[in-house]
């Protein structure tokens, strides 16, 4: 269904009336909430309410081990993280390798563990420690490429496209480190799909973060998720936008991969609202062009198919900056825009740390915690986001309302397929507070700081900050 977009910036979505509304945050979407075919997608029940945390496990702690992240799960749980995703855990390239470690995206053996970070055993236990904590684990797979000296360059040169005078080459000019894989090979997409199943069903895995998906065919991921699932209901994530050319890709230098959304993938990245918003909260665009972003993304999409919305992760902090520096005193507003719309949200290693350091792709660059200065925050925001009817993931019933707000502000009401639930957004990009009207049935203030209940029908939104109101009728 079709968003209507109004004056004064109201869009609205309302989707199909619910068949057997769940009354529970972290109940499974029921069948008749679903979008429609071809998007045949059966999301995990355990991914419905859930958010997901970037694991840079090099650069997490002083020894950059399994072991020593696997000392920050506690914390991770009582903060609300749903899915740790863990970036390539395999060994790495050493010819023409960037930096002292290299590229954790320079895959030299798919069935291998890199020794920088711990054995297959400690990797395990990590896995199975997340599972008792009741969070689900996922992979970074780079299907695309590998390393120069991988095992697959030794033992199938034949399944690499080939340069002009038949030897190996890049899949593009600046990724010197890495060649291209040519998925015209039948033994190829076998020995991936036996690849990731391997990690699914010996190692534990619930999934995968997948590397530039839209440069390898989208058949592959299609036929690979479906055998994914006969071993376990697994989440997957691309890599790509469809409402975005990759910025690493020159105009007409690609003609973009589509249906990734359709049967093989749960989310792929939100990149054209991460690149809007920067430029929102650098004074280059205005807060009114979020309505129009929106409402190209549900001609994109179906209301139920989602997106990941972030801002920040490895490539944003090493080669733009992290979020402190590029969206400056919004930072943390839109860490709670990105979280309540539509879509599941990131949070990427040391955002909890308000760190403001660019950490360093191909070398050992240790995130400095600080205290963990807004694990407090992220922790209210994402107990809302697991908490919440009315911000469940891939809910084809539930409504989202832009509401009418001053200049600088981005208003929304998100509610679920039987009205019962209702969340009340308002995000303040501005230097003034402003005064706002709000629905009188959302009386309950989700972040603790500012207090509850909540009996004005007024409230006021500060400087670069936001409020969010809940309900949640009896």
């Amino acid at each position: 269904m079709m968003r209507k977009l109004f004056g004064l910036g109201l869009l609205a979505l309302a989707a199909c009336s619910p068949t057997d509304p769940a009354s529970q945050a972290n109940a499974p979407i029921p069948a008749g909430c679903r979008p429609p075919a071809p998007f045949t997608i059966q999301h995990p029940a355990w991914a419905t309410n859930a958010s997901l945390y970037q694991v840079n496990v090099r650069q997490y702690t002083p020894e950059g081990t399994f072991k020593a992240f696997e000392k920050h799960l506690p914390r991770l749980q009582k903060m609300g993280v749903s899915i740790l995703w863990l970036m390539p855990v395999q060994p790495i390239g050493e010819v023409k390798r960037k930096g002292t470690l290299g590229s954790q995206y320079s895959v030299r053996d798919y069935r291998g563990v890199n020794t920088e970070f711990g054995s297959l055993a400690d990797l395990q236990h990590l896995i199975n420690e997340a599972h008792k904590r009741g969070m689900h684990v996922i992979l970074d797979w780079v299907a695309n490429h590998t390393s120069w000296d991988s095992e697959l360059s030794k033992q199938h040169p034949d399944w690499f496209t080939k340069g002009a005078k038949g030897t190996f080459q890049p899949p593009v000019a600046d990724w010197q480190d890495v060649i291209d894989l040519d998925y015209a090979q039948p033994g190829l997409r076998q020995y991936m799909t036996q690849s990731m199943a391997y990690w699914v069903r010996d190692v534990g895995f619930d999934g995968f973060r997948c590397d530039v998906a839209g440069l390898v065919p989208t058949d592959f991921w299609n036929n690979t998720r479906a055998e994914l699932e006969k071993i376990k209901p697994v989440f997957m994530l691309a890599e790509w936008d469809e409402l975005h050319d990759p910025p690493f890709l020159k105009k007409g230098e690609f003609t973009p991969n589509t249906h990734l959304l359709e049967k093989a993938f749960d989310a792929t990245y939100a990149l054209r609202l991460h690149y809007l918003l920067d430029s929102v909260a650098q004074g280059k665009r205005p807060v009114a062009a979020l309505p129009g972003y929106f409402a190209a993304e549900r001609r994109m999409y179906p209301a139920g198919v989602y997106l990941m919305n972030f801002t920040s992760s490895h490539d944003v902090n090493s080669w733009d900056n992290p979020e402190g520096v590029r969206l400056g005193a919004n930072a943390q507003a839109l860490a709670v825009l990105t979280a309540l719309v539509p879509g599941i949200p990131l949070v990427y290693s040391g955002q909890e740390a308000a760190s403001t350091r660019k950490l360093r792709f191909f070398d050992k660059d240790t995130i400095r915690w600080n205290g963990y200065p807004l694990n407090a925050f992220y922790a209210a925001l994402l107990h809302l986001k697991q908490n919440s009817p009315a911000l469940r993931n891939g809910d084809a019933c539930a409504r989202f309302t832009i509401l009418p707000a001053p200049a600088d502000c981005f208003v929304f009401e998100r509610a679920s397929g039987d009205g019962q639930a209702k969340t009340w957004v308002a995000v303040n990009l501005g230097a003034q507070p402003q005064t706002l009207a709000h629905p009188a049935e959302t009386v309950t203030d989700a972040f603790a700081d500012v207090g509850s209940p909540v009996e004005d029908p007024r409230v006021t939104v500060p400087a670069h900050g936001w409020r969010v109101l809940s309900t949640k009728k009896p």
